[in-house]
């Protein structure tokens, strides 16, 4: 690291303490462990930067073999001040590197996940049973404070919503995640399903943060709820729905708070950004500062009827045809929704400091990077 990247972050006190208002509601002090799994990837280095900047010195980055530590190397490499960050690399499907993980954590911040699996057995060994793991050891050590799992907006079922159009934390999460045909939703809600029941069993202290779609610099792809491309050409499916986005550096803040938070256990909060797009808006927005392509609008009740028309056909194929597109996945993802984010903001004092503006230009400055790299 550059020696003036180092003395600022050595000198940089005021920064990076905790102000005597915080210091009566954070569950720990700046010199407890805190633990974070997957700390190496796209929202995990943010976090352990947030936790830095809010003056916690003794964090436990844990990540694969194979995985990319340059991001925390370029946090850490002006360690000063009894600030202790280490790097432990191993593999959650072992007990015994959860073992040595867990040792001494007072706060787990759990981000590492599955995404990217395309069976549902990789998604549930690689985040369900990693995540039983994680707790076993938690209960072996007996030193917890918080255990805060990071979950996802794609658990909700986003139908039979107790008020109307909103979606917030009291609405009901997929009853058999196993019919949307999506991975990663069975994993993540098996996921919570299991936290819950350590919490309630074995009285385990936990949170449940579930972020709407997370980008920036690092996550340059269009979402999925904008449009998808298929069969060649780019289908607009979102319309004038509205987006639920977050952005990552926002998004480790409330990840960060609800592993420091008194009060909270057993809570969900979700997290999405103020001033959201629509879909039709995030699309044009792209499209004229990243790059121009043919896109083909497709109306809501059309797209209900071709996940309709799909889904029976591959009933009627006896799965000949994966299920890709369901009515399931359509309610999830393209239904016409609102959504909240009173719930973080009035117990965890989170509000996100990335506005919309600022957020977008840095994500279509890398998209344009990436696309031109």
């Amino acid at each position: 690291m550059d020696t003036n990247a180092v003395i600022a972050r050595c000198f940089a006190d005021e920064r990076r303490a905790i102000d005597e208002s915080d210091r009566d509601t954070f569950l720990i002090g700046p010199d407890d462990l805190i633990l974070i799994t997957g700390a190496t990837g796209f929202i995990g280095s943010r976090v352990v930067k947030n936790l830095l900047d809010h003056g916690f010195r003794n964090l436990r980055c844990f990540a694969r073999p194979s995985s990319d530590v340059a991001k925390i190397d370029a946090l850490t490499g002006g360690a000063c001040g009894g600030m202790r960050v280490e790097l432990v690399k191993g593999n959650l499907l072992s007990r015994d590197d959860c073992s040595v993980a867990t040792k001494d954590a007072a706060v787990v911040l759990h981000l590492a996940a599955a995404r990217g699996e395309k069976s549902f057995p990789d998604a549930f060994m690689n985040s369900v049973v990693t995540t039983r793991n994680l707790l076993e050891a938690c209960l072996e050590h007996q030193c917890l404070r918080r255990f805060v799992t990071v979950s996802s907006f794609t658990v909700y079922s986003n139908r039979q919503k107790p008020r109307g159009r909103l979606l917030d934390e009291s609405c009901p999460v997929e009853a058999h995640p196993e019919l949307r045909g999506d991975p990663y939703c069975f994993a993540k809600t098996r996921q919570d399903e299991l936290v819950a029941e350590y919490g309630k069993k074995f009285g385990i202290p936990y949170v449940i943060v579930r972020p709407a779609y997370v980008y920036g610099p690092g996550n340059e792809a269009l979402p999925g709820r904008v449009g998808i491309r298929t069969f060649g050409i780019f289908l607009h499916l979102g319309g004038s729905n509205t987006i639920p986005l977050t952005y990552v550096d926002n998004c480790a803040e409330a990840i960060a708070l609800a592993g420091l938070k008194k009060g909270v256990d057993g809570e969900v909060f979700n997290v999405v950004d103020d001033d959201l797009p629509s879909s039709r808006r995030f699309l044009r927005l792209y499209k004229q500062n990243v790059r121009r392509f043919a896109s083909l609008y497709v109306p809501r009740f059309v797209s209900y009827a071709l996940c309709y028309l799909w889904e029976r056909y591959s009933a009627w194929s006896e799965g000949q045809l994966p299920p890709v597109f369901s009515r399931r996945q359509w309610h999830a993802y393209w239904k016409k929704t609102h959504y909240s984010n009173a719930k973080l903001k009035t117990r965890l004092g989170w509000a996100p400091n990335v506005p919309r503006a600022q957020a977008f230009r840095r994500y279509f400055e890398a998209c344009r990077e990436r696309r031109h790299a």
